[in-house]
């Protein structure tokens, strides 16, 4: 099995994001969630990045019910893939919403996420 920095600093941008729980994705976390199988995480992640971008783009004109939905999905997606900041807000977004402040933070922090897992997979 690999070590935690053998992950994180072995991907670009791994070695300048940080440690796990600060990088927009736990590369530990994924690397268990699939085994150490590179090519399921680059997949997995791909699946992410599809899903977490749809969200972003349809939460502005979502009603609530809507947007509790997609909040629910992506913040248990956000769980497996090692995406925990997203998990939190979206979480926090679940029990609120209505606050765009809070869409705003999330679609922003998928925006991030998203181009990690680029330079990741470079």
């Amino acid at each position: 099995m690999r070590s935690v920095n053998s992950v994180a600093f072995s991907m670009p941008g791994g070695d300048a994001s940080g440690p796990a729980r600060s990088r927009p994705v736990d590369l530990e976390h994924l690397s268990r969630q699939t085994m150490d199988d590179r090519d399921l995480e680059r997949e997995v992640l791909a699946l992410f990045v599809q899903q977490a971008l749809s969200v972003r783009d349809e939460l502005p004109a979502a009603d609530k019910s809507r947007r509790l939905l997609l909040a629910h999905g992506l913040k248990g997606s956000a769980r497996g893939v090692g995406a925990f900041t997203i998990a939190d807000w979206a979480s926090e977004f679940e029990r609120r919403p209505e606050d765009e402040r809070l869409a705003g933070r999330l679609a922003k922090l998928i925006q991030d996420v998203r181009d990690f897992i680029a330079a990741v997979n470079r």
